[in-house]
């Protein structure tokens, strides 16, 4: 027998049933039986904090990670746990040894967090941040693919790609841009914040030197839990952000052990994928992306507009046009998505292009009349602005 979907699934959550939940993107929403098993984890810890630590932590965190490399296609032994994409991106652009006149490649569409780290970085080297730009709206994937290889140079030493962009929400073909960027030898580090759970990931088949994403997101897991996947041999010279006492050590050894810190949202991973396949796993997947393209497709009819992404690039987020009688602006943006929230809604609003788009996800609680209604009030809303 099936899970059923929809709001017939909503009470496994703790969302709040007078607010019209349409943002999975930015936070997740971790589910009852997956904050029971982290609350367990800190029993557990609790009852004998030295012993945990010492002797049945490092055990039970590389399990979780052989459970997680299972579901993205990986090794266990390749894994280490971050607080977040941004804190894995970090780890392996602060590994870096840049000189003056070396590039790091990223994409305009890219997450502004993992941008500034860039920017950090190559300013101290005397480096500098380059950019593709991306084709949008619903860009084709040939013409993505070469404009990213047009960006490559000579100089260029790091791309970091998005395996889904956060403001734009396209799914990009990682293979072929892994591909195109290898042949230029140039390695890329992968910003899978929204990979894990909101598409089928098979880390190894992407070509990344790197791969970092969230399991906090998609995967449901609860908060400040993300991995940091490195290929074998890009190990050596990789450290976290926070050094301590496994230095030299070895990748895991300096990974696993940053200091003092809550482990039980990593530890309660197996149980967020459990939960994740209960629901469905792959048909989750699929059906959340075939909602959001229904969502997407119904608000741009109501607006007269356009959706951003189509095809093969389109996920379980889905961007819609604002139309507009103004410029489209970010303090425009923080007004709406202001408005948005005073109407019982978060929806995310980026510019993109000169234009205003409206981000809405799909997810196991979502259905059909959510987005009907987050028609009605988005509508509602931009009367407001005229």
């Amino acid at each position: 027998m099936s899970t059923p979907l929809d709001a017939a699934i909503r009470h496994e959550w703790q969302l709040d049933p007078d607010f019209l939940t349409v943002n999975h993107g930015s936070f997740g929403a971790t589910p009852r039986k997956v904050l029971a098993a982290q609350a367990a984890w800190r029993d557990r810890m609790e009852r004998q904090p030295s012993r945990f630590m010492c002797v049945e932590l490092p055990p039970a965190l590389r399990e979780a990670a052989d459970r997680l490399g299972n579901f993205v296609g990986a090794e266990g032994k390749d894994i280490a746990f971050v607080d977040n994409a941004t804190a894995g991106c970090n780890a392996v652009l602060r590994s870096l040894v840049l000189r003056a006149g070396d590039e790091v490649l990223v994409l305009d569409h890219g997450y502004g967090a993992v941008r500034n780290t860039v920017r950090f970085v190559t300013s101290r080297a005397g480096a500098r941040m380059t950019e593709a730009e991306v084709p949008f709206p619903r860009p084709g994937e040939d013409e993505l693919v070469s404009a990213i290889a047009a960006a490559l140079t000579p100089s260029t030493r790091l791309a970091v790609i998005d395996h889904i962009t956060s403001g734009s929400a396209l799914v990009l073909p990682l293979a072929r841009i892994t591909s195109a960027c290898h042949a230029a030898g140039v390695p890329v580090l992968v910003d899978g914040a929204h990979g894990p759970g909101q598409v089928t990931l098979d880390i190894h088949a992407t070509g990344a030197d790197w791969y970092t994403g969230n399991c906090h997101k998609w995967l449901c897991a609860p908060k400040g839990c993300a991995f940091l996947w490195s290929s074998p041999e890009r190990q050596a010279d990789l450290h976290p952000t926070i050094i301590s006492h496994g230095l030299g050590k070895g990748y895991l050894t300096e990974f696993d052990w940053t200091g003092t810190r809550d482990p039980s949202a990593c530890l309660s991973v197996p149980e967020a994928i459990a939960f994740h396949e209960l629901l469905g796993g792959a048909t989750l997947r699929a059906r959340n992306i075939a909602l959001a393209a229904e969502a997407a497709g119904l608000i741009a009819g109501r607006l007269n507009t356009e959706t951003g992404a189509s095809g093969a690039m389109a996920g379980a987020m889905a961007l819609v046009r604002l139309p507009l009688n103004q410029p489209a602006t970010e303090t425009l943006s923080l007004a709406i998505r202001d408005r948005l929230l005073d109407a019982g809604t978060d929806a995310p609003t980026h510019v993109i292009g000169g234009a205003l788009w409206l981000r809405l996800s799909a997810f196991a609680y979502n259905e059909r009349e959510d987005y009907e209604r987050l028609s009605d009030i988005v509508a509602r809303v931009l009367r407001t602005i005229h």
